[in-house]
C-alpha cells in the first residue's frame, strides 16, 4: 500500500534518474561513441600515423569534397545524387515539361513586390491601380496553372501509362511556382525546347 517506486527511493537517495541528454545550443547532436569504438578509431589513427587533430582535418576535407560532388551532380540532374522525390523518368519528364515554357506562376514573386510597393506608395491612383494588378495576376496564375496540369496529366497518361502518376501534380506545381533561376536540379531543357 505503502509502496515506493524505484523514482522516488532514487530521489531520495540522491540519484537521479536515466534522461536523455539535453538537445540545448551545446548539444554535440550525435551519440558518444562506445569505449571499444574510441579505442579502434585511435588505432586507426595511430596506423596511419596521424594524430586525432589531423585526421579530423583529412576526414572534414573528405567531406567537403563530397558535398560539392553531390551539390555538382544535383545540378547536371544526374540520378545519383538526387533526392528521392526527383528520382526517376517520370519526374524527369515533369521537371522537362515544366522548364520548357515559361509559366505566369514564375513571375508571381516579382509581381508581389511591385504590387507591394505600389500599395504603400501613398498614392490613391497607384494602390487603386495596384488592386487591379493582383486581381489580374492571380486570375492568370490559376488559368495557366490549371490549364499546365491538365495537359501534363494527359501527357503523362499517355506517354508513362503503366507508371505510377501519384504525386506528380503536387511536383509539379512546386516546380512551377519557382523561379527558373532558383530550381533543383538545375533546368536540363531551355525555354521552347522539347522535353527528353
Amino acid at each position: 500500500m505503502f509502496r515506493r517506486t524505484k523514482t522516488s527511493a532514487q530521489k531520495q537517495a540522491g540519484q537521479h534518474p536515466a534522461s536523455a541528454p539535453p538537445k540545448g545550443p551545446g548539444a554535440k547532436g550525435r551519440p558518444t561513441p562506445t569505449r571499444a569504438e574510441a579505442q579502434a578509431a585511435a588505432r586507426e589513427r595511430a596506423k596511419a600515423g596521424m594524430d586525432k587533430k589531423t585526421a579530423q582535418k583529412v576526414l572534414r576535407e573528405g567531406r567537403t569534397q563530397s558535398n560539392a560532388e553531390i551539390r555538382a551532380g544535383m545540378r547536371r540532374g544526374d540520378e545519383r545524387y538526387l533526392p528521392r522525390r526527383d528520382q526517376g523518368p517520370v519526374r524527369r519528364f515533369v521537371r522537362d515539361q515544366i522548364d520548357a515554357r515559361l509559366s505566369v506562376a514564375e513571375f508571381l514573386l516579382p509581381l508581389l513586390v511591385v504590387i507591394t510597393l505600389l500599395q504603400y506608395s501613398g498614392n490613391a491612383r497607384l494602390q487603386s491601380f495596384s488592386l487591379s494588378v493582383w486581381t489580374a495576376t492571380i486570375l492568370l496564375v490559376v488559368l495557366d496553372t490549371l490549364w499546365l496540369m491538365y495537359r501534363l496529366r494527359r501527357t503523362l497518361r499517355t506517354r508513362f501509362p503503366e507508371e505510377n502518376l501519384q504525386g506528380t501534380t503536387v511536383y509539379a506545381l512546386m516546380r512551377v511556382i519557382q523561379l527558373r533561376l532558383l530550381r533543383m536540379p538545375k533546368p536540363q531543357v531551355k525555354v521552347g525546347g522539347a522535353p527528353r
